[in-house]
Protein backbone atom coordinates (compact mmCIF):
# COMPACT_ATOMS: atom_id res chain seq x y z
CA UNK A 1 0.00 0.00 0.00
CA UNK A 2 2.91 2.39 1.30
CA UNK A 3 4.15 1.76 -2.85
CA UNK A 4 1.18 2.64 -3.89
CA UNK A 5 0.87 5.50 -2.23
CA UNK A 6 4.26 7.03 -3.62
CA UNK A 7 3.89 5.90 -6.83
CA UNK A 8 0.34 7.97 -7.01
CA UNK A 9 2.16 10.90 -5.58
CA UNK A 10 4.77 10.64 -8.15
CA UNK A 11 2.51 10.75 -11.14
CA UNK A 12 0.69 13.84 -9.15
CA UNK A 13 3.95 15.38 -9.63
CA UNK A 14 4.36 14.40 -12.93
CA UNK A 15 1.15 15.36 -13.96
CA UNK A 16 1.36 18.66 -12.64
CA UNK A 17 4.30 19.42 -14.01
CA UNK A 18 2.98 18.40 -18.02
CA UNK A 19 -0.12 20.62 -16.87
CA UNK A 20 1.67 23.58 -15.38
CA UNK A 21 3.93 23.86 -18.51
CA UNK A 22 1.03 23.34 -21.23
CA UNK A 23 -1.45 25.69 -19.44
CA UNK A 24 1.77 28.56 -19.20
CA UNK A 25 2.47 27.77 -22.72
CA UNK A 26 -0.87 28.64 -23.71
CA UNK A 27 -1.15 31.48 -21.91
CA UNK A 28 2.07 33.08 -23.06
CA UNK A 29 0.83 33.19 -26.37
CA UNK A 30 -0.23 37.14 -25.81
CA UNK A 31 2.29 38.20 -23.35
CA UNK A 32 1.20 41.57 -24.84
CA UNK A 33 -2.39 41.33 -23.55
CA UNK A 34 -0.98 39.69 -20.55
CA UNK A 35 0.64 43.19 -19.96
CA UNK A 36 -2.52 45.05 -20.74
CA UNK A 37 -4.07 43.27 -18.01
CA UNK A 38 -1.00 43.79 -15.56
CA UNK A 39 -0.90 47.46 -15.89
CA UNK A 40 -4.86 48.07 -16.56
CA UNK A 41 -7.04 48.88 -19.44
CA UNK A 42 -6.06 52.51 -19.53
CA UNK A 43 -1.70 52.22 -18.87
CA UNK A 44 0.39 53.83 -21.10
CA UNK A 45 2.28 52.08 -24.01
CA UNK A 46 5.63 52.67 -21.98
CA UNK A 47 3.91 51.18 -19.06
CA UNK A 48 3.16 48.30 -20.89
CA UNK A 49 6.64 47.97 -22.29
CA UNK A 50 8.49 48.40 -18.76
CA UNK A 51 6.38 45.64 -17.47
CA UNK A 52 6.97 43.29 -20.34
CA UNK A 53 10.72 44.13 -19.93
CA UNK A 54 10.35 43.61 -16.41
CA UNK A 55 8.75 39.72 -16.66
CA UNK A 56 11.78 38.88 -19.49
CA UNK A 57 9.87 39.09 -22.50
CA UNK A 58 13.04 41.21 -24.13
CA UNK A 59 15.51 43.20 -22.22
CA UNK A 60 17.53 45.94 -23.67
CA UNK A 61 20.92 47.79 -23.98
CA UNK A 62 22.12 51.28 -23.35
CA UNK A 63 24.66 53.03 -25.62
CA UNK A 64 27.30 52.22 -23.27
CA UNK A 65 26.47 48.18 -23.68
CA UNK A 66 26.72 49.16 -27.57
CA UNK A 67 29.94 47.51 -27.36
CA UNK A 68 28.91 44.12 -25.98
CA UNK A 69 26.81 43.53 -29.94
CA UNK A 70 28.65 41.09 -31.01
CA UNK A 71 29.14 38.82 -28.13
CA UNK A 72 24.98 39.00 -27.45
CA UNK A 73 24.76 37.75 -31.07
CA UNK A 74 27.53 34.96 -30.42
CA UNK A 75 25.17 33.98 -27.41
CA UNK A 76 22.53 33.26 -29.68
CA UNK A 77 20.43 36.69 -29.51
CA UNK A 78 19.04 38.28 -32.09
CA UNK A 79 20.14 42.03 -31.69
CA UNK A 80 17.49 45.06 -32.56
CA UNK A 81 18.79 48.30 -33.49
CA UNK A 82 15.86 50.81 -33.38
CA UNK A 83 17.92 54.51 -33.29
CA UNK A 84 18.34 56.30 -36.40
CA UNK A 85 16.92 54.29 -38.81
CA UNK A 86 13.39 54.08 -37.31
CA UNK A 87 13.16 50.19 -37.26
CA UNK A 88 9.76 49.15 -35.55
CA UNK A 89 10.97 46.45 -32.61
CA UNK A 90 9.13 43.52 -32.53
CA UNK A 91 8.69 42.77 -28.58
CA UNK A 92 6.22 39.67 -29.07
CA UNK A 93 8.59 36.10 -29.11
CA UNK A 94 7.17 34.74 -32.00
CA UNK A 95 8.22 36.26 -35.84
CA UNK A 96 4.55 37.89 -36.79
CA UNK A 97 4.36 39.72 -32.82
CA UNK A 98 3.36 42.89 -32.21
CA UNK A 99 5.03 45.71 -33.39
CA UNK A 100 4.94 49.59 -32.60
CA UNK A 101 5.25 51.59 -35.40
CA UNK A 102 4.64 54.89 -33.79
CA UNK A 103 6.02 54.96 -30.45
CA UNK A 104 8.86 52.96 -30.55
CA UNK A 105 10.49 50.79 -26.92
CA UNK A 106 14.10 52.45 -27.79
CA UNK A 107 12.31 55.84 -27.05
CA UNK A 108 10.55 54.80 -24.27
CA UNK A 109 13.17 52.95 -22.32
CA UNK A 110 15.86 55.69 -23.38
CA UNK A 111 17.69 52.51 -25.11
CA UNK A 112 19.14 52.37 -28.77
CA UNK A 113 19.13 48.50 -28.78
CA UNK A 114 17.12 46.02 -27.60
CA UNK A 115 18.07 42.33 -26.98
CA UNK A 116 15.06 40.03 -28.11
CA UNK A 117 15.57 35.94 -26.68
CA UNK A 118 14.77 33.18 -28.83
CA UNK A 119 11.27 32.23 -27.89
CA UNK A 120 12.24 28.76 -26.79
CA UNK A 121 14.99 30.31 -23.87
CA UNK A 122 12.67 33.14 -22.76
CA UNK A 123 9.81 30.87 -22.56
CA UNK A 124 11.24 28.21 -20.42
CA UNK A 125 13.67 30.83 -18.57
CA UNK A 126 10.05 32.51 -17.17
CA UNK A 127 8.43 28.94 -16.93
CA UNK A 128 11.51 27.68 -14.89
CA UNK A 129 11.05 31.44 -12.55
CA UNK A 130 7.22 30.95 -12.06
CA UNK A 131 7.63 27.28 -11.19
CA UNK A 132 10.39 27.97 -8.51
CA UNK A 133 8.02 30.95 -6.60
CA UNK A 134 4.89 28.54 -7.29
CA UNK A 135 7.28 25.56 -5.41
CA UNK A 136 7.14 27.74 -2.11
CA UNK A 137 3.74 28.85 -2.14
CA UNK A 138 4.36 31.71 -4.26
CA UNK A 139 1.44 31.71 -6.94
CA UNK A 140 1.71 35.54 -8.13
CA UNK A 141 -0.15 38.28 -7.81
CA UNK A 142 -3.88 38.20 -9.62
CA UNK A 143 -4.22 40.99 -12.24
CA UNK A 144 -7.77 40.32 -11.59
CA UNK A 145 -8.35 41.18 -8.27
CA UNK A 146 -4.96 43.45 -7.77
CA UNK A 147 -3.85 40.68 -4.53
CA UNK A 148 -1.41 37.83 -4.21
CA UNK A 149 -3.47 34.84 -5.46
CA UNK A 150 -3.41 33.04 -2.66
CA UNK A 151 -5.10 35.53 -0.41
CA UNK A 152 -8.06 34.78 -3.07
CA UNK A 153 -7.50 31.15 -4.44
CA UNK A 154 -8.09 29.58 -0.40
CA UNK A 155 -10.89 31.24 0.52
CA UNK A 156 -12.67 30.05 -2.89
CA UNK A 157 -11.65 26.88 -2.63
CA UNK A 158 -12.95 26.37 1.51
CA UNK A 159 -16.10 27.81 0.30
CA UNK A 160 -16.48 25.18 -2.75
CA UNK A 161 -15.24 22.54 -0.20
CA UNK A 162 -18.07 23.11 1.95
CA UNK A 163 -20.54 22.87 -0.97
CA UNK A 164 -18.94 19.92 -2.28
CA UNK A 165 -19.04 18.28 1.44
CA UNK A 166 -22.84 19.18 2.10
CA UNK A 167 -23.51 17.61 -1.85
CA UNK A 168 -21.79 14.29 -1.23
CA UNK A 169 -23.57 14.07 2.09
CA UNK A 170 -26.63 13.91 0.66
CA UNK A 171 -25.53 12.39 -2.76
CA UNK A 172 -23.96 9.52 -1.65
CA UNK A 173 -26.85 7.33 0.28
CA UNK A 174 -29.52 8.65 -1.93
CA UNK A 175 -28.40 7.49 -5.39
CA UNK A 176 -26.72 4.65 -3.67
CA UNK A 177 -30.30 3.78 -2.32
CA UNK A 178 -32.30 4.28 -5.55
CA UNK A 179 -29.68 2.21 -7.27
CA UNK A 180 -29.70 -0.81 -5.04
CA UNK A 181 -32.99 -1.06 -4.70
CA UNK A 182 -33.77 -0.57 -8.48
CA UNK A 183 -31.10 -3.74 -8.99
CA UNK A 184 -32.02 -6.38 -6.73
CA UNK A 185 -35.76 -6.74 -8.76
CA UNK A 186 -34.14 -6.26 -11.88
CA UNK A 187 -37.33 -5.33 -14.25
CA UNK A 188 -40.05 -5.29 -11.35
CA UNK A 189 -42.27 -2.03 -11.11
CA UNK A 190 -39.50 -0.99 -8.15
CA UNK A 191 -36.99 -0.99 -10.41
CA UNK A 192 -38.48 0.66 -13.15
CA UNK A 193 -40.30 3.29 -10.93
CA UNK A 194 -36.97 4.03 -9.56
CA UNK A 195 -34.93 3.90 -13.01
CA UNK A 196 -37.36 6.58 -14.10
CA UNK A 197 -37.02 8.72 -11.26
CA UNK A 198 -32.98 8.75 -12.11
CA UNK A 199 -33.32 9.18 -15.56
CA UNK A 200 -35.69 12.63 -15.24
CA UNK A 201 -33.41 14.01 -12.28
CA UNK A 202 -30.12 13.47 -14.92
CA UNK A 203 -31.76 14.53 -17.54
CA UNK A 204 -32.68 17.86 -16.40
CA UNK A 205 -29.33 20.28 -16.49
CA UNK A 206 -28.12 22.51 -13.56
CA UNK A 207 -29.43 25.91 -15.38
CA UNK A 208 -32.87 24.00 -15.76
CA UNK A 209 -33.64 23.14 -12.50
CA UNK A 210 -31.97 26.45 -11.09
CA UNK A 211 -34.17 28.39 -12.45
CA UNK A 212 -37.28 26.06 -11.52
CA UNK A 213 -35.72 26.21 -7.94
CA UNK A 214 -35.75 29.82 -7.92
CA UNK A 215 -39.82 30.29 -9.32
CA UNK A 216 -40.77 28.04 -7.00
CA UNK A 217 -39.10 28.49 -3.42
CA UNK A 218 -38.03 32.37 -4.12
CA UNK A 219 -40.54 34.11 -6.37
CA UNK A 220 -43.86 31.78 -5.62
CA UNK A 221 -43.15 30.33 -2.24
CA UNK A 222 -40.84 32.94 -0.63
CA UNK A 223 -39.03 30.15 1.44
CA UNK A 224 -35.54 30.34 0.43
CA UNK A 225 -33.46 33.24 -0.92
CA UNK A 226 -32.21 33.33 -4.18
CA UNK A 227 -28.66 34.20 -4.17
CA UNK A 228 -25.99 31.89 -2.13
CA UNK A 229 -23.76 35.56 -1.58
CA UNK A 230 -23.12 35.30 1.72
CA UNK A 231 -22.73 38.95 1.84
CA UNK A 232 -23.93 38.76 5.93
CA UNK A 233 -22.29 35.73 6.96
CA UNK A 234 -22.60 32.04 6.33
CA UNK A 235 -26.30 31.22 6.50
CA UNK A 236 -27.48 27.99 6.50
CA UNK A 237 -30.49 28.49 3.93
CA UNK A 238 -28.65 29.87 1.49
CA UNK A 239 -26.98 26.48 0.86
CA UNK A 240 -30.30 24.91 0.59
CA UNK A 241 -30.49 25.89 -3.47
CA UNK A 242 -27.37 25.28 -5.01
CA UNK A 243 -26.97 22.14 -2.93
CA UNK A 244 -30.30 20.29 -4.10
CA UNK A 245 -29.89 21.36 -7.69
CA UNK A 246 -26.33 19.27 -7.42
CA UNK A 247 -27.52 16.90 -5.83
CA UNK A 248 -30.88 16.26 -7.89
CA UNK A 249 -28.66 16.57 -11.03
CA UNK A 250 -26.02 13.92 -10.15
CA UNK A 251 -27.48 11.48 -8.02
CA UNK A 252 -29.85 10.44 -10.62
CA UNK A 253 -26.62 9.37 -12.92
CA UNK A 254 -25.19 7.24 -9.94
CA UNK A 255 -28.03 5.50 -9.25
CA UNK A 256 -27.98 4.25 -12.70
CA UNK A 257 -24.47 2.92 -12.65
CA UNK A 258 -24.66 1.70 -8.99
CA UNK A 259 -28.23 -0.03 -10.55
CA UNK A 260 -26.64 -1.87 -13.35
CA UNK A 261 -23.90 -3.01 -10.75
CA UNK A 262 -26.43 -4.61 -8.65
CA UNK A 263 -28.33 -6.11 -11.40
CA UNK A 264 -25.15 -7.89 -13.48
CA UNK A 265 -24.18 -8.97 -9.54
CA UNK A 266 -27.32 -10.19 -8.31
CA UNK A 267 -27.36 -12.18 -11.58
CA UNK A 268 -23.99 -14.41 -10.40
CA UNK A 269 -24.06 -17.39 -9.48
CA UNK A 270 -22.78 -16.97 -5.79
CA UNK A 271 -25.51 -14.98 -4.56
CA UNK A 272 -27.49 -17.70 -6.07
CA UNK A 273 -25.72 -20.38 -4.15
CA UNK A 274 -25.80 -17.80 -1.13
CA UNK A 275 -29.88 -18.08 -1.41
CA UNK A 276 -30.07 -21.71 -2.05
CA UNK A 277 -28.10 -22.49 0.89
CA UNK A 278 -30.76 -20.24 3.32
CA UNK A 279 -29.01 -17.20 3.84
CA UNK A 280 -31.07 -14.36 4.87
CA UNK A 281 -32.22 -12.26 1.82
CA UNK A 282 -30.79 -9.09 3.63
CA UNK A 283 -27.44 -10.97 4.56
CA UNK A 284 -27.19 -11.32 1.09
CA UNK A 285 -27.69 -8.04 -0.35
CA UNK A 286 -25.86 -6.02 1.95
CA UNK A 287 -22.69 -8.62 2.85
CA UNK A 288 -22.37 -9.84 -0.56
CA UNK A 289 -23.91 -8.49 -3.26
CA UNK A 290 -23.46 -4.71 -2.68
CA UNK A 291 -19.91 -5.23 -1.70
CA UNK A 292 -18.94 -6.59 -5.00
CA UNK A 293 -21.04 -4.08 -6.70
CA UNK A 294 -19.63 -0.59 -5.21
CA UNK A 295 -16.32 -0.98 -7.14
CA UNK A 296 -18.05 0.73 -10.15
CA UNK A 297 -19.85 3.43 -8.02
CA UNK A 298 -16.88 4.05 -5.95
CA UNK A 299 -15.23 5.18 -9.39
CA UNK A 300 -17.73 7.57 -10.50
CA UNK A 301 -18.23 9.07 -6.83
CA UNK A 302 -14.47 10.13 -6.58
CA UNK A 303 -15.09 11.42 -10.02
CA UNK A 304 -17.52 13.49 -9.15
CA UNK A 305 -15.32 15.23 -6.29
CA UNK A 306 -13.36 17.03 -9.17
CA UNK A 307 -16.35 17.92 -10.77
CA UNK A 308 -18.04 19.26 -7.53
CA UNK A 309 -14.73 21.50 -7.12
CA UNK A 310 -14.42 22.99 -10.93
CA UNK A 311 -17.30 21.83 -13.13
CA UNK A 312 -20.36 23.82 -10.74
CA UNK A 313 -19.16 27.14 -12.50
CA UNK A 314 -23.11 27.24 -13.64
CA UNK A 315 -24.75 26.75 -10.19
CA UNK A 316 -22.14 28.85 -8.15
CA UNK A 317 -22.44 31.45 -10.95
CA UNK A 318 -26.09 31.31 -11.14
CA UNK A 319 -26.80 31.76 -7.30
CA UNK A 320 -23.48 34.02 -7.01
CA UNK A 321 -21.82 32.00 -4.70
CA UNK A 322 -18.45 32.87 -4.00
CA UNK A 323 -16.85 29.21 -4.42
CA UNK A 324 -13.64 27.62 -7.05
CA UNK A 325 -16.06 27.12 -10.13
CA UNK A 326 -16.94 31.03 -10.32
CA UNK A 327 -13.16 32.16 -9.31
CA UNK A 328 -12.20 30.26 -12.39
CA UNK A 329 -14.96 31.57 -14.35
CA UNK A 330 -13.16 35.14 -13.25
CA UNK A 331 -10.13 34.57 -14.04
CA UNK A 332 -10.61 33.01 -17.14
CA UNK A 333 -12.75 35.84 -18.33
CA UNK A 334 -10.55 38.01 -17.62
CA UNK A 335 -7.74 36.41 -18.55
CA UNK A 336 -5.53 36.38 -15.67
CA UNK A 337 -2.68 33.69 -16.39
CA UNK A 338 -1.35 33.18 -12.69
CA UNK A 339 -4.29 32.70 -11.35
CA UNK A 340 -5.75 30.48 -14.06
CA UNK A 341 -2.29 28.19 -13.51
CA UNK A 342 -3.13 28.12 -9.34
CA UNK A 343 -6.81 26.37 -10.13
CA UNK A 344 -5.39 24.46 -12.64
CA UNK A 345 -2.77 22.93 -10.15
CA UNK A 346 -5.15 22.81 -7.65
CA UNK A 347 -8.03 20.75 -9.42
CA UNK A 348 -4.60 18.42 -10.86
CA UNK A 349 -4.32 17.99 -6.75
CA UNK A 350 -7.86 17.13 -5.98
CA UNK A 351 -8.05 14.80 -9.43
CA UNK A 352 -4.78 12.62 -8.56
CA UNK A 353 -6.23 12.10 -4.74
CA UNK A 354 -9.20 11.17 -5.27
CA UNK A 355 -8.03 8.74 -7.46
CA UNK A 356 -5.46 7.60 -4.72
CA UNK A 357 -8.65 6.93 -2.21
CA UNK A 358 -10.42 5.47 -4.52
CA UNK A 359 -7.12 2.96 -5.30
CA UNK A 360 -7.58 2.38 -1.33
CA UNK A 361 -11.29 1.79 -1.15
CA UNK A 362 -10.87 -0.95 -3.76
CA UNK A 363 -8.83 -2.95 -2.20
CA UNK A 364 -11.20 -2.75 0.76
CA UNK A 365 -14.40 -3.44 -0.73
CA UNK A 366 -13.04 -6.54 -2.74
CA UNK A 367 -9.68 -8.38 -1.08
CA UNK A 368 -8.86 -9.89 -4.55
CA UNK A 369 -8.14 -6.27 -6.10
CA UNK A 370 -4.10 -5.72 -5.83
CA UNK A 371 -1.94 -3.14 -7.40
CA UNK A 372 1.26 -4.32 -8.02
Amino acid sequence: MLTLILRRIGIMLLTMLAMSFSVFVALETNPDGIALKARGQFSTMTSRASWLVEEGYYVYVTKDDTAGQESEKAKGRVLYEIGAKGDMLVVHPPGEGVTYPQNRIADMLDAEYAILEPVRVALLTRYGRWLARFAVGDFGQSYRFKVPVSDVLWGRVANTGILAGLVLLLMIPLSLFLGVMAGIREGSIQDRAFSLISIVTTSIPEFASAVLFVAIFTFWLDWLPGTSSMISGFEWNQMIMPVSVLVLYSSGYIARITRASMAEVMRSSFIRTALLKGLPYRQVIIRHAMRNALITPVTVIMLQIPWLLSGVIVVEYFFAYKGFGSLLWEAANNTDPYLIEACAMVAVVVVVVTQLIADIIYTYINPRIRFQ
